[in-house]
């Protein structure tokens, strides 16, 4: 039962902050999504409805040392997000944090993707 109200909390923050966050081609929106065990981002052009660029935990060469553990994923997420946005031309995103905290995975998926070359 707790889980359920902290998920519904969660949405309604994300939902809350999506009335002013808003991605375009030239500036897409950054959304994070962070599961229990991988986190996923995505670059989406709400204009259009498509998503431009996507990068998650899951893929290989992300790896998971038990140093860092999920931190480090998430930091390694984001760089790749950053690379693969670089590529396509993208450089200025509106950040998503999907409701969640700006901390730990999150803070850390945007700080590898400031890296990258990414402005927020």
């Amino acid at each position: 039962m707790k889980t359920s109200r902290k998920r519904d909390a969660r949405r309604r923050r994300h939902q809350r902050s999506r009335k002013s966050i808003s991605g375009t081609a030239t500036q897409p929106r950054l959304s994070v999504y962070r599961s229990n065990t991988n986190i996923y981002a995505q670059l989406i052009d709400d204009r259009e409805g498509r998503t431009l660029v996507a990068a998650s935990s899951r893929e290989s060469g992300i790896e998971t040392s038990e140093d860092g553990g999920k931190v480090d994923a998430a930091r390694q997420v984001g760089k790749l997000i950053g690379e693969r946005a670089v590529e396509q031309g993208i450089t200025t995103v509106v950040f998503d944090r999907g409701g969640n905290r700006y901390a730990g995975r999150v803070a850390a998926l945007a700080e590898g993707a400031r890296d990258a070359g990414l402005q927020f």
